[in-house]
């Protein structure tokens, strides 16, 4: 049989190419996996866990004076992270406290950026986060003053920095040296430090851990315990190995059902079933081995391919730059490629023996699902369609991934075996809507329904993974804007909170490049009885033109007043529910305290009771909404320069939602760079099928030629036929998808974020439909030009 092996892959290399190259895609899909996740780990790691850049290991629960006393004589291999409030001057700019952190000795462990300028490098000298030089109006070369009293310490700016992520920024930096002269400053905390290589002897309750496991702790704090990425990774590995083995599958189903005869012919020459069987199995091993070595480099060509592109395409290059080359991937890649040849080969080898000899000497028959087989299918089908949306419901209820991921996948399976006895009429369905002239191509569509399955399966697949990114791209987008928007309603706030605001100035706010909308708004200083500090009183029903909630934190209800959590310090809770007594001028009211954040230090009350405690309330503050795709830093550098000559404060929230978004950014990049290899791959899928099936039908096509048939109605019939395979699988595939984008939305988004919002995009799926039927054009037009080049009496002549 080694004879056997050798003549039939030398034989029929022609037709293992379609094999091989779809091995190839699927190794190469993986190791792209591999590598795009790679890049968006370590992106998302200089993001979010950015202070621990360049660490081997981050030590936590030190405690200010243990992390002096620790880190001492240690400043070329620890950064200690923490911060002071201080109260910040700038020439006529004041901001009554601002917070001040430290800049790493060893440059390994400097995780802020220069926009300009350099680093301190001694006492005296600081830098300022781009967002306060903004406000304050800060350049390098000016001077600045921190602190108060006799604490107080005048610093030379030398030069601006950007902190990418909100753990550990701070608004100034200085030299650690620097940062200590303010030692006994009640506001100082250090809690933690980066280190590089071994930390040594840690101080009671400290503890060292990797920077990955604080990144990961951080992200699952941010999502509700649910990590993301990971899901992610799962989902796309999943799916990865799922095409691959429906696309081998299918290419050996059909090679092996051409190659019928071959078989039985050795079995009448005295092969037994076990000596085809391993022959043939051997074949799939040889062309899945070598199909593995090239898929892995492909793969890795691919991967750092589609970063450099996005870098190009994307106007901030959201996966960083390369990272390094992920061996175990490329590992797993090669061994899955192996793999799953072997075991995508391994049914179909079994039905080609199981027929005898004589019988596969005849014209084989179809599927029917009145057969033993066709029962067994179609029974197991029911019970997966039935088990899967019953676990896909628990998991809705139990808020359950791995329930989610199962029921998922076992739903899918059910749709596959189906796929016979559904496709088929489904075909039909589209067919009969176009009448009389596609009455042959849809008969021709069904002739074969394992083969019509066998077709539709790949851009199934594909058109299913994308429909549900794309649908949970949307919904994941506008669950984040709505939590975003429960968090920071305002973007921008301009207050006066002594003084009216002066005429006109909501129309100059209105006017700025990059404001949306501007509102003014009504208010009154006013005190709460027991507290020192006075308080403006804000109304403003028309919030919700202005508002990323909807206005919802400004529909407040007579008798209630509003309390940004700034009002009672740190502890949110503190005096909410209470019952106090607000004065303005004369008049008192008293009014029940409600809690929320995001509008500054601030009482919003209703219009009932603005006028009960005023007879002439006047503008007190501007409101505005930033346009999209605003440079934030630059709009808010310009609002502050209008607050500054109205003698107002700014409050930014535009500052958090741009670390908000950073995150989510990875993530989208990272989504639409599998997707775009996924969808290739179920192209390749689908023009492989396409190819061999024609290939096939050689003898049935060469009938329609000698009946009448012209090249041209040839090749027209089978991108008919094409167009309705690749319709069909496009409309199932976005039911599936939507649905099971809904329930990922029911178990893991609601479980993440707070405010969840479903979000299908019908614009963009409709788009991937006709995308679709276009591909599926593409992808027959070399099979139907190879059809058509065969003459009749050649296709009707014997093999």
């Amino acid at each position: 049989m080694r004879t056997v092996l050798v003549a039939s892959l030398r034989v029929h290399a022609r037709r293992y190419v379609a094999a091989a190259v779809a091995v190839v895609v699927s190794v190469a899909f993986v190791v792209v996996v591999g590598v795009l996740t790679a890049a968006a780990q370590a992106r998302i790691t200089d993001g979010v866990g950015a202070p621990f850049r360049g660490a081997d290991h981050v030590v936590v629960g030190l405690g200010t004076e243990n992390a002096i006393a620790w880190a001492a004589g240690r400043e070329d291999t620890v950064a200690v992270l923490g911060s002071a409030t201080l109260p910040l001057r700038a020439g006529d700019e004041r901001a009554a406290g601002k917070f001040v952190g430290s800049i790493a000795t060893a440059p390994e462990l400097r995780w802020q950026t220069l926009a300009s300028g350099r680093f301190p490098e001694r006492t005296g000298e600081a830098v300022v986060d781009v967002w306060t030089a903004q406000e304050m109006e800060i350049a390098t070369g000016d001077r600045i003053r921190l602190g108060q009293g006799a604490d107080a310490v005048e610093l030379r700016v030398v030069g601006i920095v950007q902190a990418s992520s909100n753990l550990g920024q701070a608004a100034v930096y200085l030299t650690f040296e620097q940062l200590l002269h303010w030692r006994d400053d009640d506001s100082l905390l250090l809690d933690r430090a980066a280190v590089i290589g071994d930390v040594g002897t840690l101080p009671d309750g400290a503890t060292a851990r990797t920077p990955e496991e604080l990144v990961a702790e951080s992200i699952a704090v941010h999502t509700n315990n649910t990590n993301t990425v990971s899901l992610m990774l799962l989902v796309f590995a999943a799916v990865a190995a799922l095409v691959s083995v429906l696309v081998i599958a299918n290419t050996f189903s059909i090679l092996f059902a051409q190659r019928l005869r071959d078989f039985a012919l050795l079995r009448c020459v005295g092969a037994t079933r076990r000596q085809v069987v391993g022959s043939v199995r051997r074949e799939a091993v040889v062309v899945g081995l070598l199909a593995s070595v090239c898929g892995v480099p492909a793969g890795v060509g691919l991967g750092y391919g589609l970063i450099a592109l996005l870098g190009a395409v994307a106007p901030r290059n959201p996966l960083g730059s390369a990272p390094e080359p992920p061996v175990g991937w490329m590992a797993g890649g090669f061994v899955v490629g192996v793999a799953v040849t072997v075991v995508a080969s391994w049914l179909p080898t079994r039905r080609v023996v199981r027929v005898s000899p004589l019988a596969a000497l005849r014209p084989g028959d179809v599927l029917d699902v009145r057969a033993g087989a066709g029962r067994v299918r179609l029974v197991l089908a029911v019970l997966l369609l039935v088990a899967g949306p019953a676990l896909l419901g628990a998991a809705m209820v139990l808020d359950g991934t791995v329930l989610m991921l199962a029921g998922g996948g076992v739903l899918f399976a059910g749709v596959l075996l189906l796929g016979p006895v559904l496709v088929p009429r489904l075909v039909r369905v589209a067919g009969a809507l176009l009448g009389a002239g596609g009455r042959l191509a849809t008969e021709n569509a069904v002739r074969n329904p394992r083969r019509t399955a066998a077709t539709t399966a790949s851009l199934l697949v594909g058109v299913t993974l994308t429909t549900a990114v794309l649908t949970g791209l949307a919904t994941t987008r506008a669950s984040v804007d709505a939590n975003h928007g429960g968090a920071h309603p305002l973007d921008v706030a301009i207050t006066s909170w002594q003084d009216p605001l002066p005429p006109g100035l909501v129309g100059e706010v209105a006017g700025t490049d990059g404001v949306a909308r501007a509102v003014a708004v009504d208010g009154v200083p006013a005190g709460i009885e027991g507290q020192d500090r006075p308080i403006l009183l804000l109304t403003a029903p028309d919030a919700d033109q202005v508002a990323r909630d909807g206005g919802a934190f400004a529909a407040v209800e007579p008798g209630l007043i509003a309390l940004d959590t700034e009002v009672y310090g740190e502890d949110p809770a503190a005096g909410l529910g209470d019952v106090v007594t607000v004065r303005a001028g004369d008049r008192t009211a008293r009014l029940r305290v409600t809690g929320g954040t995001g509008w500054g230090s601030a009482g919003v009350v209703a219009p009932e009771t603005l006028a009960a405690l005023t007879d002439a309330p006047r503008e007190h503050a501007v409101w505005a909404r930033a346009a999209a795709g605003v440079d934030a830093a630059a709009l808010v550098g310009d609002l502050d320069t209008l607050a500054d000559a109205a003698g107002a404060t700014l409050d930014n929230g535009l500052q958090a939602e741009a670390a908000d978004r950073q995150q989510l950014a990875v993530i989208t990049w990272l989504v639409l760079g599998l997707l775009g290899i996924s969808v290739v791959i179920a192209l390749v899928g689908i023009a492989n099928t396409l190819g061999l099936s024609v290939f096939e039908r050689t003898r049935e096509h060469a009938m329609l030629r000698a009946l009448g048939l012209t090249r041209r109605q040839l090749r027209r019939l089978l991108a008919v036929e094409a167009m309705l395979l690749t319709v069909v699988a496009a409309v199932l595939g976005t039911v599936l998808g939507v649905a099971f984008a809904w329930a990922g939305y029911e178990t893991f988004v609601k479980q993440a974020l707070a405010r969840a919002v479903l979000e299908i995009p019908w614009p963009q799926l409709g788009v991937v439909v006709l995308t679709a039927a276009l591909a599926g054009q593409a992808a027959a037009i070399l099979p139907a030009r190879r059809a058509a080049r065969v003459p009749p009496a050649g296709g009707l002549g014997p093999d």
